[in-house]
């Protein structure tokens, strides 16, 4: 008899934005850290030397992104996925504050922009802010199969799981169909506290990890193949929809339990794989540890400039747009990007 299926389970997961998303001038809400997030560093007395030239600020750095706050005014800020950072280098910089002094530059890209961030350190001779933004970027690069979804990876080892630190198995299920094409391919599961990974039995480099965090939603549902497991990713993974079959059918019923209630405890404890502890601090950097409060001030929508075209990178523009004549210059000028006005490259400078 074919078994019932269960009721589906949908959305345990809040979806992560903090390492994907680059946020200007947030409400404080913005700000807070969320589960799984931590705090691994604040480095006070930091410039924001591309936006916010001469002015001080605090520089958080949390295992999924950089905020930097403004020490005048908590409303300016800004909050950087390690996702969105292409490259981090040191250059010479000069600040109005330190003069010409090495500064950390960030690359970064999202939804199609590149937009480039300096910080620079008002304490002199203190290397915290290269080593510590340096080494935790590091540590997320390497750790991307906690976060993302992996097809084809070099995961499986002699019909084993290749194991990511504070990674435990919890269940190695076999006989278990991926139904991605028309035969259906025999292999196994393999359900961790961190993600659900399946692997061909004929060929283990056929494979896909998928991470709790990019799940969407899990169920049973009828298939041509009989009853059959469905995975939904989220659209930042690809929105990829797996199928899964168990040989017997008893074993989807406890494939099914055993992933939702491990989703469900990382829901609530979860873990992004970004590992750092800060080893050297300044004797004194409980007495200058500034925390974060929240202005209690209604923020009203001006006129000024958009803060994201102060990050704009330098000379980096990817093709001239063509030129119009402007009856305000009286002159012909390149068309201004979409949302730009001449008013507002003005007020940048």
């Amino acid at each position: 008899a074919a078994m019932p299926p269960p009721a589906q389970e949908d959305h345990f997961f809040e979806e992560v934005w903090q390492d994907r998303e680059i946020k200007f001038d947030q409400q404080s809400a913005a700000l807070k850290l969320r589960k799984g997030e931590f705090q691994i560093d604040s480095i006070n007395s930091v410039e924001d030397t591309k936006g916010n030239n001469g002015e001080r600020g605090i520089l958080i750095v949390t295992n999924l992104r950089l905020i930097w706050t403004s020490a005048k005014s908590a409303r300016t800020n800004l909050s950087i996925g390690f996702n969105c950072i292409s490259s981090i280098n040191i250059r010479q910089v000069t600040s109005k504050m330190r003069g010409h002094s090495q500064a950390l530059f960030a690359m970064t890209r999202f939804n199609s922009t590149r937009f480039e961030f300096i910080f620079t350190s008002l304490v002199k001779n203190s290397p915290r802010l290269f080593t510590t933004v340096l080494a935790v970027y590091k540590s997320y690069e390497t750790t991307k199969l906690y976060r993302d979804l992996k097809l084809r990876g070099a995961i499986i080892r002699d019909k084993e799981l290749v194991m990511l630190p504070h990674e435990q198995v919890y269940e190695k299920i076999g006989g278990i169909w991926n139904l991605s094409s028309d035969q259906g391919n025999l292999g196994t599961f393999i359900i961790t506290n961190v993600r659900t990974v399946w692997f061909a039995v004929l060929a283990e480099n056929f494979n896909v990890s998928i991470p709790y965090m990019q799940m969407k939603c899990i169920n049973v549902r009828n298939s041509k193949f009989g009853q059959a497991l469905v995975i939904e990713t989220t659209p930042s993974s690809g929105g990829y929809i797996l199928g899964f079959r168990a040989d017997p059918v008893e074993h989807l019923e406890e494939v099914y339990t055993q992933i939702s209630n491990l989703w469900k405890v990382f829901s609530s404890t979860p873990i992004f794989g970004v590992d750092y502890t800060v080893e050297e601090k300044q004797e004194d950097a409980k007495d200058a540890f500034v925390p974060r409060t929240e202005d209690d001030v209604q923020i009203v929508d001006s006129d000024d400039v958009e803060p994201c075209l102060l990050y704009q990178p330098d000379g980096e523009k990817e093709i001239d747009r063509e030129p119009v004549f402007c009856a305000e210059l009286g002159l012909a000028m390149e068309r201004l990007k979409e949302g730009t006005t001449l008013q507002s490259l003005w007020a940048v400078v």
